[in-house]
């Protein structure tokens, strides 16, 4: 239950400064995706499983906060997620600069997939070159952001597992 709340309180938080803070805080049109950094992270740090289910839920609030379609940004943080997710049983010997590569990456990816499904739903009416333009800057951004918030991330998904404790018999006592 701690972790559900964890997860939900670092969720909330990211929607809001990514609402209130970053809103206006634009380069060169472009502003941090702060649920795809989260959902990353989360992705890279717990696997696919917590990677979608952080995904999902933030998908939705923002979907919810933000008056957009409702489930495209779910759709989208949901998959980024899992796929990030999975990508990590496939890295050997991480380094620093991974996961700064890998929100980079995923946040770059999941704006256009965003935005393409949003035109397959009839919700996007931008050129083929803005949404790329965004979805580079948006990765660069967001890039940027994660040497800063990638440790305190990583220290709260730590602290939110539960640990398990091994009692041991008496001493001399042999269990079978």
């Amino acid at each position: 239950m701690r972790r559900v709340v964890t997860f939900f309180v670092v969720i909330l938080t990211a929607l809001l400064l990514q609402t209130t803070v970053f809103a206006d805080v634009k380069l060169l049109g472009a502003r941090p995706e702060l649920l795809y950094l989260v959902t990353i992270v989360m992705a890279i740090l717990e696997g696919p499983r917590s990677g979608a289910w952080t995904g999902f839920f933030g998908g939705m609030a923002q979907d919810f906060l933000m008056n957009e379609p409702k489930g495209i940004s779910a759709l989208t943080l949901t998959l980024l997620g899992y796929t990030v997710g999975l990508l990590r049983t496939y890295i050997v010997t991480p380094s620093p600069l991974l996961p700064t590569v890998l929100v980079a990456a995923g946040t770059a990816a999941g704006v256009v997939f965003d935005r393409f499904v949003a035109l397959l739903l009839g919700q996007g009416d931008v050129s083929i070159g803005y949404v790329l333009q965004a979805a580079a800057l948006s990765g660069v951004y967001t890039a940027l952001l994660t040497p800063i918030l990638f440790p305190i991330l990583r220290r709260v998904a730590e602290g939110s597992r539960t640990r398990r404790v091994v009692r041991q018999g008496a001493p001399g006592v042999m269990r079978r």
